[in-house]
């Protein structure tokens, strides 16, 4: 893939959200509901987005172990820890811990 270098600003709303061109996002393929892994560079924020290509890239780099769980197991136990973890934060921002 050829990565276009033109630069462009941007903007951070109160919530920490800021809008990627359309132009980065055609190229690289982000839609709505897209995800991306959030990382801490030297040189600043590194934004992955994962997508299907992303994904495809990666399948077949981390072997399962004999007794590792079903992946929709791990999956349901994953997102069961996730929405815990969001609503702990959302009752110590509303003081209704």
């Amino acid at each position: 893939m050829t990565v276009a270098t033109r630069a462009e600003s941007v903007y951070f709303s109160v919530k920490g959200q800021v809008v990627i061109p359309a132009w980065l996002r055609r190229q690289f393929h982000i839609e709505d509901g897209t995800r991306a892994i959030v990382q801490a560079t030297p040189e600043g924020i590194l934004l992955k987005p994962v997508t299907a290509a992303f994904i495809k890239r990666g399948r077949g780099i981390a072997r399962r172990k004999p007794d590792d769980q079903p992946f929709a197991q791990w999956w349901a136990a994953h997102k069961a820890e996730e929405k815990k973890l969001e609503e702990a934060k959302y009752a110590r921002s509303t003081g209704s811990a």
